[in-house]
């Protein structure tokens, strides 16, 4: 976006931390004193630079906004991603005007759409994927990933280090039938779908180097389908409730980030995954 430059991009400029790796450094360096589990979290290339040309919705995930906040005491990330009004030489100096509160009852909950695709409209998959150290689905056929990232862009993440956990409904199970009968489709309409997703993954894992191909880890539970849930560098969680007599992308969908203080819902949703994780079972091959 041309015009005046964000208040961040002049402080960053001033303290000679506009590129972006010497950005990540700094980055890691106060993750490490804040939140050692957020050291190497850092955006990628692209999302830094969006953040420099304010090419964003709303402000960067909530970890990246406290890391921020550290990086430049007294100011809020509101504040930093606001428009500099002076001369792009001056520096400027943290307002005094608090920071706004969450609404009361809101928790941790930063984002509520009404369907999946609006959720996808506006954080679309490369919003949520790009640069991720970390992540973790468990759903029904995660469409999300399978069907809306590029499988290029999957595979270098996986090649440069990302863990991806993928936890489907069985296809061959008896919950999928279930929800096959729940949204009023003809059998076997959604275990196709998901034993399709199931393959491009396997396939992609085909292409994986020897040291990455550990990295993409393939699981499958039967029992009823109630969320899915999405984890990202264990910070972020979206979360869609499977609604009766609905079909999935009718459901509404909610952004929970995780915030300092007593455990809220990111821990709640994160512990499903976890405990989903640790009964489900290994895919090995997938029927055709």
């Amino acid at each position: 976006m041309a015009g005046k430059p964000t208040v961040l991009k002049v402080l960053l400029r001033r303290r000679h931390l506009q590129g972006h790796r010497t950005f990540c450094r700094e980055y890691d360096k106060l993750a490490k004193q804040v939140e050692p589990e957020l050291a190497g979290s850092w955006p990628s290339k692209a999302q830094f630079y969006r953040w420099l040309s304010r090419d964003l919705q709303g402000l960067p995930y909530a970890h990246h906004c406290r890391i921020l906040e550290a990086m430049f005491p007294g100011w809020t990330a509101e504040q930093l991603f606001q428009e500099h009004p002076g001369d792009s030489e001056f520096a400027p100096e943290p307002s005094t005007k608090a920071a706004p509160q969450p609404p009361h009852g809101m928790a941790d909950v930063t984002a509520v759409f009404p369907s999946r695709p609006a959720f996808a409209h506006e954080i679309p998959p490369h919003k949520l994927f790009d640069g991720a150290k970390k992540i973790d689905l468990v759903g029904l056929s995660l469409n999300f990933l399978c069907q809306g990232y590029p499988d290029r862009s999957l595979l270098d993440l996986l090649e440069a280090g990302t863990v991806v956990q993928c936890l489907f409904l069985d296809p061959d199970g008896r919950y999928v039938r279930e929800r096959e009968r729940e949204e009023s489709h003809p059998e076997g309409v959604l275990s196709t779908l998901t034993r399709l997703n199931i393959q491009t993954l396997q396939r992609l894992a085909g292409k994986l180097s020897p040291d990455a191909r550990g990295n993409l880890r393939i699981r499958t539970y039967d029992e009823p389908v109630r969320f899915n849930i999405t984890v990202i560098d264990d910070a972020t969680c979206v979360v869609q409730p499977y609604l009766p007599d609905a079909r999935g992308v009718e459901s509404p969908t909610f952004v929970v980030e995780k915030q300092a203080g007593p455990p809220a819902l990111f821990e709640t949703f994160s512990q499903v995954f976890d405990s989903m994780w640790a009964r489900s079972k290994e895919v090995t091959a997938c029927r055709t």
